[in-house]
């Protein structure tokens, strides 16, 4: 959705002297960063694709063409750059998922330094591999970048590092704000609207305190995923919010709490923020893909996925927008998954419960109303002598045809249910259709995502109650930073509400309790 949360006049209606100083600041820092030391002017490229499906003009700013393949090389080395002789002697120290680990590292080559590195364990392989390759020590802790920077801190005090923050650096906010300068001298004429992804918040702060001092008539637009908004509620709420969560899919955006010296910036110079769901980024890769032949890490591809959503809420026409394409660090497993979901995403694919008479004739009814659609999914097993419950997967070319398509089984007289929006259909129904069981009394379902490292699944076994029995687990590997498991439980007679909440409390994981969850009663 997008946020019309304050007018950016009113934001800064209470600090315009001090905001002036500070624009002023900046300006000058992004003009005198020594970011093409070791960072390339990226190219400005026109998608035709996505730009034909939108009726807008799409231009990719190419970050994902650096060195290291993400922007995160700018700030990374002119905050480097401008550290003193012994500060570099004595080394540097930063916390990242990855993109900036691999900025500090290679900074770090070329300046000659010692560099430490923590990231959080949920951190792609791809990216520590090349962290590593760059000659970095690397220390992996905690599941976000959150407790990675604590760890950090520690480290910094007791090996008497330099500190490199991610984000929150005014050096960071100024190497960063050399792709807007880029943006403005390659387009030749000015955009509509610009769109960054945000996670600490140090690229869009960058961009926009250049772009606005300069053309503020150009939108800025922050793009955050919808389990991932700390930026949002800081600005909605007028101080930083702390997230007690974040969705590790986008892991580059993972940030529990914006910067301090970010927020500041965000607030003054960024015009609105939308957010996006995973199935949306997944859809930006694949078009960005079709476009370029390059494929994108899920935070590299999230500003073109913002522009995609922002531009139809909107419903802008013939706009001509940029999106900052800020990273491919993507690891090759995770490619299953975002396949799989891409279609979804772009309104590709529609996916029904369908409740048919279990009679001669009822199968041949439900194909004509499907009508020459291409079906992309079809889960059968007889189970019952009166009703056949069928999981269908059909391609469309939009959301309307969806809706369309129930409505035409409602009339035939079909049973039907959508489960184009349903987490649990997605992820795991839809590969495990059929499974009913005569044995599944008293059986609890939960939906879980367990961080993908060794012993978290020994730590759900070992800490549950030994009355209790599995009854259905169901996990896919899909190369991502987090498992996605289903499990039943069967908890014996007198069992209490306060025993399972306890456990799950302590557990630790985010779940979700499916027990209710229609799809489950039809077909598990």
């Amino acid at each position: 959705m997008a946020y019309g949360i304050l007018s950016r006049s009113a934001r800064r209606a209470s600090s315009r002297i001090h905001f002036c100083n500070m624009s002023t600041d900046y300006l000058k820092r992004i003009l005198t960063s020594k970011v093409y030391d070791v960072a390339n002017e990226t190219s400005l490229d026109f998608a035709p694709q996505i730009s034909a499906r939108i009726h807008n003009s799409i231009y990719l700013k190419r970050e994902d063409t650096q060195a290291v393949f993400s922007f995160k090389l700018r700030g990374a080395y002119n905050k480097m750059a401008n550290l003193s002789p012994s500060e570099l002697k004595r080394g540097v120290i930063t916390a990242s998922a990855g993109n900036h680990a691999q900025g500090v590292a290679l900074s770090a080559r070329k300046l000659g330094c010692r560099a430490v590195i923590v990231m959080p364990t949920t951190t792609p392989k791809v990216k520590i591999e090349a962290v590593q390759a760059l000659g970095a020590e690397t220390v992996l802790v905690g599941d976000s970048y959150s407790d990675a920077c604590a760890h950090a801190e520690e480290l910094e005090k007791t090996e008497r590092l330099t500190f490199v923050h991610p984000f929150d650096d005014p050096y960071v906010i100024a190497g960063q704000g050399t792709i807007g300068m880029e943006i403005l001298r390659q387009l030749p004429s000015r955009p509509d609207a610009i769109f960054a992804a945000i996670g600490g918040g140090g690229l869009i702060a960058g961009v926009a305190a250049y772009i606005k001092q300069l053309c503020p008539e150009i939108k800025i637009i922050g793009v955050q995923t919808e389990d991932s908004d700390a930026m949002i509620r800081s600005v909605r709420s007028g101080r930083r919010v702390t997230l007690h969560d974040v969705g590790l899919f986008s892991d580059g955006t993972a940030v529990k709490q914006v910067g301090s010296e970010t927020f500041k910036l965000v607030r003054e110079y960024v015009d609105d923020f939308i957010t996006v769901d995973t199935d949306a980024v997944c859809a930006a890769i694949k078009d960005v893909f079709q476009d370029t032949r390059s494929v994108l890490e899920p935070a590299g591809a999230l500003a073109v996925a913002g522009a995609k959503h922002y531009a139809a809420l909107q419903k802008w026409k013939n706009k001509k927008l940029v999106a900052i394409t800020s990273g491919a660090n993507m690891n090759f497993d995770r490619l299953r998954f975002v396949a799989e979901r891409a279609d979804v995403g772009e309104a590709r694919e529609a996916l029904f419960a369908l409740t048919i008479p279990e009679k001669r004739g009822s199968f041949r009814k439900l194909c004509e109303t499907v009508g020459n659609r291409a079906v992309t999914e079809f889960n059968y097993r007889i189970s019952d002598a009166e009703q056949a419950h069928v999981f269908v997967g059909i391609q469309i070319s939009s959301l309307a045809e969806a809706e369309k398509l129930a409505n035409a089984f409602r009339k035939k007289g079909l049973e039907t249910l959508d489960l184009t929006g349903n987490e649990m259909a997605k992820t795991h129904l839809r590969y495990m259709v059929g499974g009913k069981s005569e044995l599944a009394h008293h059986e609890t379902l939960l939906r879980f995502e367990f961080p993908e490292r060794p012993g978290a699944l020994m730590k759900f076994l070992q800490s549950m109650h030994p009355d209790w029995n599995i009854s259905l687990f169901h996990y896919r590997n899909q190369g991502d930073d987090y498992g996605r498991v289903l499990v039943g439980l069967q908890l014996p007679n007198g069992t209490d509400k306060k025993s399972l909440r306890e456990f799950l409390n302590n557990l630790g994981y985010q779940y979700w309790n499916e027990t209710d969850n229609p799809a489950y009663r039809l077909f598990l």
